[in-house]
């Protein structure tokens, strides 16, 4: 059991934890932050380091007719452990409630949500602060995409980006359908967010370049406000459109040149595709490099 400082508080003052983990350390509160196709995220508390967290709750009960889910979230905390880089969510820790029927996982908090929400309630933002945003993003792909074995998000969309606000630090989050990839191989399912997702994940053949397709989108959303092939009503038209090279009527709302140009890089076909590692080299990010901070250099 924990120790922790008692004080004498009335109610109205404090805020009772709904649900601790097995060790005390981690209390929930009732507060949603947010809710995923398979979790629920809802603030908490580290008593041990004195900060707030994410305690990522799965009921598992809501996929006992499918074994294949729950193995993918098994496996999505398995990864995140593994994982330890500045611009990608860090997971704390991860137990198994048989009681309840649930899998919790512990993860840091961002304090300003999501980057499409983010963006929606900061309509006025410079190009320079996209650029900051969007380097991170590209840094997090590549300490990804050097993994060994490769990990491939392959869920990359603006609702799955948090952001730190006060420091205008970016995370990737959201690993659910990620994917690890020997060297020189592909991988063979199709999941993701269709308006995000690159031809070639279609055709069930693809490598970590779908994450560079799907940043691409990222970035149209950010500079233009609208999620990419909002004129389809349907996901079927959708991958009509994306199958047949057709880009989002949104690419021919980015007025800046360099930004247009940039964009549609990162949806160039598979073959000339650009690799995290290419991007970040690109002239684009020049203007920000020079007052870039030394944290923002800790790629691993």
């Amino acid at each position: 059991m924990m120790p922790s400082v008692m004080t004498e508080s009335s109610d109205k003052e404090t805020e009772a934890f709904v649900e601790v983990d097995p060790t005390c350390r981690y209390g929930r509160y009732p507060e949603l932050l947010g809710t995923g196709a398979v979790k629920k995220v809802y603030r908490a508390f580290d008593q041990e380091e004195g900060i707030e967290v994410a305690w990522n709750q799965v009921k598992l009960r809501s996929f006992s007719n499918d074994p294949s889910m729950i193995d993918r979230l098994y496996s999505e905390v398995r990864l995140l452990r593994s994982l330890k880089n500045n611009n990608i969510i860090a997971l704390y820790d991860v137990w198994l409630d048989k009681l309840h029927g649930t899998l919790n996982f512990i993860t840091e908090v961002c304090t300003s949500g999501n980057l499409r929400e983010y963006r929606k309630k900061h309509r006025q933002v410079s190009l320079k602060a996209l650029k900051k945003w969007s380097k991170q993003i590209l840094k997090g792909l590549h300490y990804l995409h050097s993994n060994d074995p490769c990990v491939i998000h392959r869920d990359l969309n603006c609702s799955n980006l948090f952001v730190n606000g006060n420091v205008g630090q970016v995370k990737i989050g959201d690993l659910g359908l990620a994917a690890t990839v020997r060297k020189n191989h592909s991988a063979h399912s199709v999941l993701g967010t269709p308006e995000f997702m690159a031809p070639e994940l279609y055709e069930e053949h693809y490598t970590e370049l779908v994450d560079i397709y799907s940043f691409g989108m990222c970035l149209l959303e950010l500079v233009t406000l609208e999620i990419p092939y909002s004129e389809c009503d349907n996901v079927a038209k959708i991958y009509k459109k994306v199958s047949s090279g057709i880009k989002p009527q949104a690419l021919g709302k980015v007025k800046d040149p360099e930004v247009k140009a940039f964009i549609e890089n990162c949806l160039a076909e598979s073959k000339v595709r650009p690799s995290a590692a290419d991007l970040l080299r690109h002239p684009f990010f020049r203007e920000i490099d020079d007052d870039e901070n030394e944290d923002d250099n800790n790629d691993h």
